[in-house]
């Protein structure tokens, strides 16, 4: 059995999404992605902003780390490389080309450049210290179950591609973790979700959120969805029956190539070119959208369902980037295949960097897994960068702000909910910055779900973003089940998708199906417009009082003004950009937008209060569109 006060320092990085995770005796201390610190969206490179502040959490040096776990196993990555470019060949020679001087000059010899950037940011290690690289996959599992709370759990992890493994189905017990069956490159659920995101015109590895929530305006009752559904299982997958996959590579670019998919042959295939970002959204679009999400949604019931037969097991876990698909998961939970789902919150290959220092932990140094009651054990996952007042007063001074210190936090709650229930959008920055890319209450956007206006108001006028993408909501976790379909199920996270239930839905107009996507965005569905999405769903937040106690406290706070215990829930940031870390950042996105009041701990600061902020439009081009 390991020894007591063993800290683990988990490390992602080099692909996307960059991060760190440090954990004692199997206890996350801290987590966070690089992009917070850098202010570059999905940053990929070594996480020293990250290094430094889980390390500084616990007042440690790298010496004083018992291991350090990296998120895969580079040279088996490097093997699938060599035996994919081989097997295509002589397709993929430009890539091979291109790809090959890094290779050779930096990734090869990976254990060194870690090393090397670890010391420099945190000091020498302690001698004999080990590095660890548990593989891509294991990463996940690890993360999804060892801080779920189950003590036996199937497990199951979906993304695009780690080492040669795209998904895996793996059985939990205790500190035990037996990977019971993998789905191998190039045959993937999430490069295939990726090609469709690519097709449509969003960018990959952030775009897929964008295909997620445009899937629902397509009309669910057309030819043209059910013809290419047929179109995509006929020629470019096949689907056995416990949901492994075979992907036809003459219609993809992504093994050996430049580009996700081959064009022309997908123009053959779905009657129409790829769609530029910059086009209108069509019907067609839509509906290739919905598509794809079915199929999707088919292929995660079936892997799920495998996964019952294989362990017998009563609870599921998910990880991975296809964990993030809010849908699907939703779907899952409903089928009562599993009594239970939990989902890990930074399912993506961040997450990486804790399910690697937990790998460690309970794989490498048998340590123990103490019981965690009746939620889990990522408190919240607010296990990032804290708030103090003294940040939040160096940002005064630097911008000049004019702020209202209200030290009565139940007055201030009264206050905001008031700002709100006015049709204004406030700006809310709280403790411990949220681990994973859901906003949670900590940094959050948030108004009056009751309003008509908020969505296209948070849209266009704050996050800068396309204005058929959804809202969600956070509720009281003792009132969700009057106002959503959860079956009994818990959404702490936002990464599960429910229907508003029947009572508070608006009739629709006849044709509803058919309207084209801005007909449809401004049809009137719910008592709560600005969180129902067209097919009358919402990606619930369940905002627990012993999890996030000043989070609960504002929610009751609006209900007891308003009657409605939800609000709009948004990430803080605008569109491209990372959600916001410090007051710092929270005070410039505040005062770039239409943003009416912030409040930073227990400071509100009124916009129209505030000094002339320089008019600089140049700020845009910082922050690349995803």
């Amino acid at each position: 059995m390991a020894q007591q006060n063993n800290f683990i320092l988990g490390l992602s990085a080099y692909y996307h999404d960059a991060a760190a995770a440090l954990i004692c005796d199997g206890e996350i201390v801290a987590a966070a992605q690089e992009e917070r610190f850098t202010r570059k969206k999905h940053d990929p490179g070594f996480p020293a902003n990250a290094v430094r502040f889980c390390l500084g959490e616990a007042g440690l040096q790298l010496a004083d780390v018992a291991a350090i776990a990296f998120y895969d196993k580079p040279l088996l990555k490097f093997e699938r490389l060599l035996e994919t470019y081989y097997a295509f060949a002589p397709r993929g020679l430009r890539s091979f080309l291109m790809s090959m001087p890094v290779w050779i000059k930096e990734k090869l010899f990976q254990k060194r450049l870690l090393w090397d950037h670890l010391e420099e940011v945190a000091g020498p290690a302690r001698p004999g210290t080990p590095l660890l690289f548990p593989e891509h996959h294991l990463s996940h599992a690890a993360s999804a179950f060892y801080p779920s709370p189950f003590d036996e759990a199937a497990v199951l992890t979906i993304d695009g591609v780690g080492e040669w493994a795209t998904a895996s189905l793996c059985h939990g017990e205790g500190t035990g973790m037996r990977i019971l069956k993998e789905l191998k490159f190039p045959h993937s659920v999430g490069l295939l979700y990726s090609a469709f995101t690519y097709f449509l015109g969003f960018r990959v590895n952030s775009g897929e959120y964008k295909l997620m929530g445009l899937a629902p305006y397509g009309d669910p009752d057309s030819e043209q969805v059910a013809e290419f559904e047929r179109r995509i299982h006929e020629e470019l997958i096949d689907v056995a029956p416990d949901g492994s996959i075979w992907l036809n590579q003459d219609y993809f670019d992504y093994a050996t190539g430049l580009r996700m998919v081959r064009e022309d042959r997908w123009q053959r295939l779905f009657g129409m070119p790829r769609r530029d970002h910059a086009d209108e959204l069509e019907m067609r679009h839509c509906n290739l959208g919905l598509a794809i999400q079915r199929v999707t949604e088919d292929i995660m019931l079936k892997m799920a369902a495998e996964a019952k037969r294989l362990t017998g097991s009563r609870n599921l876990c998910l990880a991975g980037g296809v964990a993030l698909n809010c849908v699907g998961n939703g779907k899952l939970q409903r089928s009562g295949l599993f009594e239970r789902v939990w989902i890990q919150p930074a399912a993506g290959d961040a997450g990486g960097a804790l399910g690697a220092a937990l790998a460690a932990w309970h794989l490498h140094l048998a340590g123990a897994r103490t019981p965690c009651g009746p939620l889990d054990r990522m408190r919240g996952s607010l296990i990032g960068p804290d708030t103090t007042e003294k940040d939040t007063l160096r940002m005064i001074r630097r911008f000049s702000a004019e702020g209202e210190r209200i030290e009565d936090f139940d007055r201030l709650c009264a206050r905001v909910a008031e700002i709100m229930e006015s049709g204004a959008v406030v700006g809310w920055v709280q403790g411990r910055m949220e681990w994973g890319p859901r906003a949670l209450g900590n940094r959050s956007i948030i108004g009056d779900p009751r309003s008509p206006e908020m969505q296209r108001k948070m849209n266009v006028n704050i996050k800068y973003r396309e204005s058929f993408r959804p809202f969600a909501p956070s509720i009281l976790a003792e009132e969700a089940g009057e106002y959503f379909d959860l079956r009994g199920a818990d959404s702490p996270y936002m990464l599960l998708v429910a229907d508003v239930l029947e009572r508070h839905r608006k009739p629709l107009p006849d044709g509803y199906g058919s309207m084209s996507v801005r007909e449809k965005l401004y049809t009137l569905r719910s008592s709560l417009p600005a969180i129902t999405h067209i097919d009358f769903s919402a990606r619930v937040q369940t905002v627990h009082r012993d999890v996030n106690e000043r989070y609960w406290r504002l929610l009751s706070a609006f209900k007891e003004r308003t009657g409605c215990p939800a609000i709009v829930n948004t990430s803080f940031n605008v569109r491209g950009e990372p959600i916001v870390c410090t007051p710092e950042d929270a005070y410039r996105c505040f005062m770039r937008t239409d943003m009416d009041a912030l409040v930073v701990g227990d400071y509100l600061f009124e916009k129209r209060r505030q000094p002339p902020w320089p008019e600089d439009r140049r700020w845009k081009e910082e922050f690349v569109l995803d």
